[in-house]
Protein backbone atom coordinates (compact mmCIF):
# COMPACT_ATOMS: atom_id res chain seq x y z
CA UNK A 1 0.00 0.00 0.00
CA UNK A 2 1.69 3.44 -1.05
CA UNK A 3 1.74 6.09 1.52
CA UNK A 4 1.28 9.65 0.91
CA UNK A 5 4.34 11.22 2.34
CA UNK A 6 3.73 15.05 1.13
CA UNK A 7 0.87 16.28 3.51
CA UNK A 8 -1.75 18.87 2.18
CA UNK A 9 -0.01 22.03 0.76
CA UNK A 10 0.82 24.64 3.17
CA UNK A 11 -1.08 28.40 2.47
CA UNK A 12 1.45 31.28 2.58
CA UNK A 13 1.10 33.04 5.57
CA UNK A 14 -0.10 36.79 5.30
CA UNK A 15 1.46 39.32 6.70
CA UNK A 16 -1.35 42.24 6.71
CA UNK A 17 -2.50 41.31 10.89
CA UNK A 18 1.50 41.50 11.74
CA UNK A 19 1.87 44.74 9.95
CA UNK A 20 -1.81 45.90 12.15
CA UNK A 21 -0.16 44.60 15.17
CA UNK A 22 3.12 46.53 14.71
CA UNK A 23 1.02 49.85 13.28
CA UNK A 24 -0.96 49.31 16.56
CA UNK A 25 2.13 49.04 19.02
CA UNK A 26 3.92 52.07 17.23
CA UNK A 27 0.85 54.26 17.67
CA UNK A 28 0.72 53.39 21.45
CA UNK A 29 4.35 54.41 22.22
CA UNK A 30 4.70 57.24 20.20
CA UNK A 31 1.06 58.72 22.07
CA UNK A 32 2.39 57.40 25.97
CA UNK A 33 6.21 58.41 25.78
CA UNK A 34 7.09 61.90 27.50
CA UNK A 35 9.03 64.55 25.50
CA UNK A 36 11.50 66.75 27.55
CA UNK A 37 10.82 70.56 26.78
CA UNK A 38 14.25 71.86 26.24
CA UNK A 39 15.17 75.35 27.35
CA UNK A 40 17.31 77.66 26.25
CA UNK A 41 19.87 79.71 28.85
CA UNK A 42 22.05 82.54 27.61
CA UNK A 43 25.41 82.31 28.69
CA UNK A 44 27.52 85.47 29.31
CA UNK A 45 31.53 84.53 29.30
CA UNK A 46 33.37 86.92 31.26
CA UNK A 47 35.57 87.97 28.45
CA UNK A 48 33.02 88.96 26.57
CA UNK A 49 31.05 90.49 29.24
CA UNK A 50 30.84 94.52 30.43
CA UNK A 51 34.43 95.36 31.31
CA UNK A 52 33.98 98.87 33.35
CA UNK A 53 31.03 97.85 34.64
CA UNK A 54 30.31 99.48 38.17
CA UNK A 55 27.65 97.82 39.25
CA UNK A 56 27.24 95.34 43.03
CA UNK A 57 29.20 92.21 42.01
CA UNK A 58 28.80 89.24 43.84
CA UNK A 59 30.73 85.80 43.21
CA UNK A 60 29.30 82.16 42.88
CA UNK A 61 31.23 79.08 43.37
CA UNK A 62 29.66 75.83 42.23
CA UNK A 63 31.09 72.84 43.05
CA UNK A 64 29.91 69.07 43.07
CA UNK A 65 28.92 69.39 46.68
CA UNK A 66 28.05 73.09 47.89
CA UNK A 67 27.10 76.51 45.86
CA UNK A 68 28.87 79.48 48.04
CA UNK A 69 28.03 82.84 47.62
CA UNK A 70 30.75 85.72 48.32
CA UNK A 71 32.32 82.92 50.09
CA UNK A 72 29.15 81.32 52.49
CA UNK A 73 27.84 78.25 51.71
CA UNK A 74 24.15 79.00 50.57
CA UNK A 75 21.60 76.31 49.12
CA UNK A 76 20.05 76.73 45.36
CA UNK A 77 16.08 77.36 46.90
CA UNK A 78 17.15 79.98 48.83
CA UNK A 79 20.07 81.75 46.59
CA UNK A 80 17.35 83.68 44.78
CA UNK A 81 16.27 85.31 48.24
CA UNK A 82 19.64 86.08 49.62
CA UNK A 83 20.72 87.61 46.13
CA UNK A 84 17.79 90.25 47.06
CA UNK A 85 18.90 90.73 50.24
CA UNK A 86 22.37 92.06 49.26
CA UNK A 87 22.80 95.23 49.09
CA UNK A 88 22.94 97.01 46.09
CA UNK A 89 22.80 100.89 44.26
CA UNK A 90 19.57 100.33 41.78
CA UNK A 91 21.60 99.11 39.28
CA UNK A 92 21.39 95.38 39.89
CA UNK A 93 23.72 93.00 41.01
CA UNK A 94 26.15 91.40 38.69
CA UNK A 95 27.17 87.71 39.49
CA UNK A 96 30.10 86.17 38.56
CA UNK A 97 29.93 82.28 38.52
CA UNK A 98 32.59 79.95 38.89
CA UNK A 99 32.15 76.37 38.23
CA UNK A 100 35.10 73.84 39.70
CA UNK A 101 36.31 70.79 37.40
CA UNK A 102 34.08 68.15 39.21
CA UNK A 103 30.55 70.45 39.31
CA UNK A 104 28.47 69.09 36.39
CA UNK A 105 27.15 70.77 33.50
CA UNK A 106 23.04 70.04 35.10
CA UNK A 107 23.95 71.48 38.23
CA UNK A 108 25.33 74.92 36.08
CA UNK A 109 22.05 74.77 34.62
CA UNK A 110 20.08 74.66 37.82
CA UNK A 111 22.43 76.90 39.13
CA UNK A 112 21.70 79.73 36.40
CA UNK A 113 18.06 78.94 36.07
CA UNK A 114 17.77 79.65 39.51
CA UNK A 115 19.38 83.30 39.28
CA UNK A 116 17.44 83.57 35.77
CA UNK A 117 13.97 84.34 38.32
CA UNK A 118 16.25 87.30 40.29
CA UNK A 119 14.80 90.76 39.27
CA UNK A 120 17.94 92.85 38.25
CA UNK A 121 20.56 90.36 38.17
CA UNK A 122 22.85 89.75 35.21
CA UNK A 123 24.97 86.36 35.74
CA UNK A 124 28.84 85.81 33.60
CA UNK A 125 29.89 82.38 33.37
CA UNK A 126 33.80 82.68 34.33
CA UNK A 127 35.51 80.00 31.97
Amino acid sequence: MPVNVKGPPRKRLSLTSLIDVIFLLLLFFMLTSTFSKFGEIELTSAAEGAGGDDRQMLFLQLSSKEITLNGQPVELSRLGELISLQPQDGRGHLALVSSSAEATSQQLIDLLSALRHVEGLQAMVLS
